[in-house]
């Protein structure tokens, strides 16, 4: 059976809020261009997530307009001309926020993944 749209949208919405707070988490360690976010998202994950270019910068243009990121432009490692994304204090607070959300959830999705049988409760 195919997903519903609101089943589509729900999903969309979940994978936007995780990507977020991954950009947002990976961001927390200091200032980074784009490429250097997907890389190092995909190194932390040991490849399992690898975050298409288009929704990265979708997301990061998205945190920006909400003023949870700033940038500016600059030089990457290899010398080309890159802009460089950095943490705000109002996107300090909602990693915090989000990342209490993201942990609850992950924790609600194990549970349920990780029951015994259909009358378990651990």
């Amino acid at each position: 059976m195919p997903p519903r749209s609101s089943d589509v949208t729900d999903s969309l919405t979940l994978l936007r809020g995780t990507l977020d707070v991954l950009v947002l988490k990976t961001l927390s360690w200091g200032p980074m261009h784009g490429y250097g976010v997907s890389r190092w998202i995909r190194r932390r994950t040991g490849g399992t997530l690898d975050i298409e270019d288009a929704a990265l910068y979708q997301a990061l243009h998205r945190l920006e307009r909400r003023g949870w990121l700033e940038s500016e432009w600059g030089r990457s490692e290899n010398n080309r001309r890159a802009k460089f994304y950095r943490l705000t204090d109002r996107g300090r607070a909602q990693l915090r926020t989000q990342a209490t959300a993201v942990r609850r959830y992950v924790r609600a999705v194990t549970s349920v993944l990780d029951a015994r049988g259909a009358g378990s409760v651990s």
